[in-house]
């Protein structure tokens, strides 16, 4: 059987230790554990109902192509015995657009490549931790099912309107390029978060794979310049940014 969990594995760490990331919805969000190791995928099942999810598990990929259509995620092993897992998340990704999470031992660049090509919205390599795959799991769904954002943000003496894509700076009205509108409103609509580079990718460009530092730190450097101000975009280094604090 291969090792589920890392943190499990480590002295002192317990699957109870790690928060629910599960919506607090009335409802909970439907999981597919697609695990060809039944205690493994058992084990899986009960750390995801404990945080909140509706899961359950099946052990091939025929089982996998029927049951897909009536869940809110499907978590994906790829060494299954009638189909290989890659040519079942192309055929899923064919049929519709469930979120799919490759959950594997295969960590080799290529493998990992090949699963994203395949259609997966994310990769993880077996040994994990349960808060690493809960965070994933979380960051797929927002994603997905991105949650609704006021029209218009006021923050101190910045007021954004992305309906009618107007910036005002103390009343006047500064123009911004549709990359610079968007990724000052997502950093003022998170006031006090850490946006990291690959969430700023992900929701501006549409495009997390891709290697856009450069591009970032340009717009970054011309919000600066026409906010008249570099305090307004704060570097976090090796995390990412966050608006900066309003000041009296």
């Amino acid at each position: 059987m291969n090792q589920q969990f890392a943190d499990s594995a480590r002295p002192g760490v317990e699957a109870t230790d790690v928060q629910s990331v599960a919506p607090e919805s009335g409802q909970s969000l439907r999981v597919l554990v697609v695990e060809n190791d039944s205690v493994a995928a058992e084990d899986l099942v009960q750390e995801l109902r404990r945080h909140g999810y509706s899961a359950r598990s099946v052990a091939t990929a025929a089982e996998a192509l029927q049951a897909h259509h009536a869940v809110d995620l499907v978590l994906l092993d790829l060494d299954l015995p009638d189909l290989d897992g890659l040519e079942v998340c192309r055929r899923m990704r064919a049929i519709g657009g469930v979120p799919i999470i490759t959950v594997t031992t295969r960590g080799a660049e290529l493998d990992r490549v090949l699963g994203l090509k395949a259609g997966s919205d994310d990769y993880v390599v077996k040994p994990y931790g349960l808060r690493e795959l809960l965070a994933r799991m979380e960051a797929v769904l927002r994603r997905v099912r991105p949650q609704p954002v006021a029209q218009v943000i006021t923050y101190g003496p910045l007021r954004m309107d992305a309906g009618a894509r107007e910036f005002l700076l103390e009343g006047r009205r500064v123009d911004l390029t549709p990359k610079e509108f968007d990724l000052l409103f997502l950093l003022a609509s998170r006031p006090g978060a850490i946006v990291s580079r690959r969430q700023l990718l992900s929701e501006v460009w549409e495009d997390e794979w891709s290697h856009r530092g450069r591009t970032i730190d340009t717009h970054v450097s011309s919000l600066r310049n026409k906010l008249g101000s570099s305090h307004w975009i704060v570097t976090v280094r090796g995390v990412g940014f966050r608006i900066g604090q309003v000041r009296a």
